[in-house]
C-alpha cells in the first residue's frame, strides 16, 4: 500500500511557538527521560483527537504530523484507493484518483494537506496538555520504580492518619500505607509521630499513581534493624539465616558466621547488650532472643527453644520432625506462655517440634513397654 501525495506543502507553520516546544522537549528528554520522539507520537495522536472533534469530522482518516526539528505541524486528509465507493468520507474511486495522478492505482492512500482555520490554537494547547499529562506519568513512573528498587528497605515518616485501621505515613515524595496486620499490635500510633517501618510492597494504585505498603510487624524489619545496627551483618561477615516473630512480644533471629574467629550471637548482642537494646527500643520493647544457626538439626533446635535447657533431641529426617526432652523444671520455660517459646522455635528451624519433660518422656516409654509386652503374651497364647 503506497501513500501519495500532493507535491505542494503547505503547513500551519509556527501557529505553536514551535521552536521553544522542541527545545522544551528536549530539555524534558534529559531531565525526566522522557523521550522526545514519544512526545512527538503523543502529541500527533491527540492532536488527531483534537481536530476530529473540533472539525466535527470523526469518520474521517486524518493524519497530523509534527517536524521533530521545527516543530511545524502538516495536517492531512486521506483516503484509500477503491474500485467501488462505499464511504466517501475515507474512500476514493480508482477513477478519480487517476484524474489527479495516472500512477494512483487500488490500495494506495491519497493524501491530500489541509490547512484548517485557527488550528493552530487548538494545537498549542493540545500539545501543552499532552507535555504535562506525559511528564505526570513519567513521575509516577519514577516514583514507582524507585520504591520498588526499595522492597525490604526501611524508611522513616511522619505519621499523617492514625485512627485505629490504616496507619497512612508521610515518607516525603509520597504516602506510606500501614494496614492494621503490618502493625505492632502492643503500639499505638498519633498524628505527627515520626517512625520507622519497612517497604513490603509497591504497588499501582487508582490512575496509575503509587502505593508503598509498609511494615513493624514483618519479619524483614527485624532483618534490616540487625543490618542497620550491626556492621557485621551489613558488611557480610555474619549472616542472618532465619527469622520468626510473634510482633510485640518475642522475636528469635538465627546468626551464623563461617568466620570461626566471629562469635555470631555476641557480635549482635553487642557490649553490655548495647546492640541489642537498640533494636529492641526501635520494637518498643519487643523481647530478642539471638542464636547461633547449626548444620545439625539437633543443635539448632536445642539453641532455638532457649532460654529453656534441652537434655535431649530425637531427630526423624523423613517426616522433618523432633522430640525434645527437657529437664521437668523447664518444660514450662520450653513450651512458653501460650506455647509462644515452642511455636518460634519451630518457625525458625522449619522443624515440628514435640516437647515433653523428663518425666513425661519416661512414662511414655514405659507405656509403649508396657503395650508391647501385652501384644507379645497375646501373641504367645495364640501360638
Amino acid at each position: 500500500m503506497r501513500k501519495m501525495k500532493k507535491k505542494e506543502k503547505k503547513g500551519m507553520g509556527p501557529a505553536i511557538d514551535s521552536t521553544e516546544l522542541i527545545l522544551a522537549m528536549e530539555e524534558l528528554e534529559k531531565e525526566s527521560g522522557i523521550q522526545k520522539e514519544y512526545l512527538l507520537e503523543s502529541i500527533e495522536t491527540a492532536l488527531v483527537t483534537a481536530y476530529k472533534k473540533n472539525f466535527e469530522c470523526e469518520e474521517e482518516n486524518v493524519k497530523i504530523t509534527m517536524d521533530k526539528a521545527t516543530g511545524e505541524i502538516h495536517v492531512y486528509m486521506q483516503k484509500e484507493i477503491v474500485k467501488e465507493v462505499e464511504n466517501p468520507k475515507t474512500q476514493m474511486s480508482l477513477e478519480e484518483a487517476k484524474a489527479i495522478n495516472k500512477k494512483f492505482k487500488v490500495g494506495d492512500i491519497y493524501e491530500k494537506e489541509l490547512v484548517p482555520k485557527n488550528f493552530g490554537r487548538i494545537a498549542a494547547g493540545t500539545a501543552k496538555q499532552v507535555i504535562i499529562q506525559k511528564i505526570r506519568e513519567a513521575s509516577r513512573e519514577f516514583l514507582y520504580n524507585e520504591f520498588n528498587e526499595r522492597k525490604g528497605e526501611i524508611v522513616s515518616g511522619i505519621v499523617q492518619k492514625a485512627d485505629g485501621g490504616v496507619v497512612v505515613v508521610d515518607l516525603g515524595k509520597l504516602e506510606g500505607i500501614m494496614t492494621l496486620k503490618e502493625q505492632i499490635p502492643t503500639e499505638h500510633y498519633h498524628v505527627n509521630d515520626k517512625i520507622r517501618a519497612c517497604i513490603i510492597d509497591v504497588e499501582r494504585g487508582l490512575k496509575g499513581s503509587t502505593q508503598v505498603m509498609i511494615s513493624r510487624a514483618h519479619n524483614d524489619f527485624v532483618r534490616k534493624l540487625f543490618e542497620l545496627e550491626i556492621p557485621e551483618i551489613y558488611e557480610g561477615l555474619i549472616e542472618i539465616k532465619s527469622v520468626s516473630r510473634d510482633p510485640g512480644n518475642r522475636c528469635k533471629v538465627a546468626v551464623y558466621s563461617q568466620n570461626p574467629n566471629i562469635d555470631p550471637v555476641g557480635s549482635c548482642v553487642g557490649q553490655k547488650g548495647i546492640r541489642i537494646q537498640n533494636i529492641i527500643n526501635e520494637l518498643n520493647g519487643e523481647k530478642i532472643d539471638v542464636i547461633e544457626w547449626d548444620e545439625n538439626p539437633a543443635t539448632y533446635i536445642s539453641s532455638a527453644l532457649l532460654p529453656a535447657q534441652v537434655m535431649a533431641v530425637d531427630i526423624k529426617e523423613e517426616e522433618h520432625f523432633a522430640q525434645v526432652i527437657v529437664p521437668d523444671d523447664q518444660l514450662s520455660l520450653a513450651i512458653g506462655k501460650a506455647g509462644q517459646n515452642a511455636r518460634l522455635a519451630a518457625k525458625l528451624t522449619t522443624w515440628k517440634i514435640d516437647i515433653k519433660s523428663k518425666t513425661q518422656f519416661g512414662e511414655m516409654i514405659q507405656k509403649i513397654q508396657q503395650e508391647q509386652e501385652e501384644k507379645n503374651k497375646t501373641e504367645d497364647i495364640e501360638e
